[in-house]
């Protein structure tokens, strides 16, 4: 009788310590998870890049080593992630570049040929100011022209001067619309005042990515 109480004492001592164990095992394992969520969102800080646009990289690359620009395939990748994410048959939104109107571009292929060409256009117009050949891909080649002529070089007073002046210029002011709140306040809804800042994070991602 005494032998079967020693027996089930040991017996629940064992199924006692399998759960501490356990217990243990679990702990740690949840740590492990979470540093490991930490230090993945150090490495890869900033907003997500979609898949659409990743898939679109072997385009891009093609073009951009075409037109001599492979160096901005970032820059390039982080517009297309800001025109579209990706979506649609007119990736990096270029048919205004290309016919002078929106949506005459209906494949996708031919939006990156074009949104890249283009892009090389701008960034040896602006004579390499990697933030005034953004914006410009943005506001139209007219805006390099302008900053030259103002100031030299790009800065954001200066993005948000020519959105006013070409907004306040417009014969038809209903055909734009304010896309951020603060472009409302400034009264400059032509174009994106802060397409270089959203362009830039983009870049600091893929920057860290590709």
């Amino acid at each position: 009788m005494k032998r079967k109480k020693t027996l089930k004492k040991a017996l629940f001592q064992s199924f006692i310590t399998m759960i501490l164990l356990f217990g243990v095992f679990f702990v740690i394992s949840i740590i492990s998870m979470v540093n490991y969520d930490t230090k993945h969102e150090a490495v890869n800080p900033g907003p997500r890049i979609s898949d659409e646009v990743y898939n679109y990289r072997p385009l891009v690359d093609k073009y951009a080593e075409e037109h001599g620009i492979a160096d901005y395939v970032d820059v390039l990748l982080a517009i297309m992630m800001q025109e579209s994410g990706g979506r649609g048959n007119d990736p990096m939104q270029s048919s205004e570049s290309y016919c002078g109107e929106i949506g005459c571009i209906d494949d996708p292929e031919l939006s990156i040929k074009q949104g890249v060409y283009y892009f090389s256009k701008v960034i040896e117009d602006a004579n390499g100011d990697l933030k005034l050949a953004i914006q410009s891909y943005n506001f139209g080649l007219g805006f390099i022209h302008y900053v030259l002529e103002q100031t030299g070089g790009y800065t954001q007073e200066i993005a948000i001067d020519f959105s006013q002046e070409m907004y306040q210029n417009a014969p038809d002011k209903s055909i734009y619309r304010c896309l951020r709140e603060e472009a409302k306040e400034y009264d400059a809804c032509y174009g994106d005042i802060y397409y270089v800042k959203s362009v830039m994070a983009y870049r600091d991602v893929l920057a860290v990515e590709l």
